[in-house]
């Protein structure tokens, strides 16, 4: 193994970056056009006490502003089966047609069927070079048993049961 510096090996850095297999998720949120969501996998813990979860938009997203500015917002962790839900929401920030959904006290689409979902009110952002860091607290989760979507190396893995 080489180092090297990211500044001056920008691809080497993305396919480090590209070694740690994440998790998979689809946030949503209410906004003036109806229901939105979008596939990330920068999701994290944070705190137990208080219940603090973090994910991170990238500022060059066209729906940078949508969530940026919403004070409620569901993280959806993906099953192993749900790559087509996933993909979805990759390419549209409406992808709610067909789908098992139902809105929260505070409007925010919550995605039935989901192995985890948190259900968050925006805590504090935080600026991060070309994403913002945006902590939500935790008001309630849910989960069930299962395998998750995973995402390593630019492609998706799966776990054998």
């Amino acid at each position: 193994m080489n180092g090297f510096a990211p500044q001056d090996d920008p691809r080497a850095y993305r396919d480090a970056l590209g070694a740690f297999a994440t998790g998979v998720t689809v946030i949503t949120t209410h906004s003036v056009d109806g229901p939105v969501g979008i596939t990330a996998n920068s999701f994290a813990s944070v705190s137990l006490d208080p219940p603090l979860v973090l994910w991170s938009p990238a500022k060059v997203s066209k729906r940078f502003d949508l969530f940026i500015d919403a004070p409620h917002f569901a993280i959806h962790v993906l099953d192993g089966h749900q790559q087509q839900l996933c993909d979805s929401f990759t390419r549209d920030k409406s992808a709610f047609d067909g789908l098992d959904w139902m809105a929260d006290q505070n409007n925010t689409p919550l995605i039935r069927g989901c192995l985890a979902r948190f259900e968050c009110k925006l805590e504090v952002a935080h600026d991060a070079g070309d994403h913002v860091i945006l902590i939500g607290r935790v008001e309630r989760a849910a989960f069930r048993s299962g395998l998750p979507l995973l995402f390593q190396a630019g492609r998706f893995v799966s776990l054998k049961g």
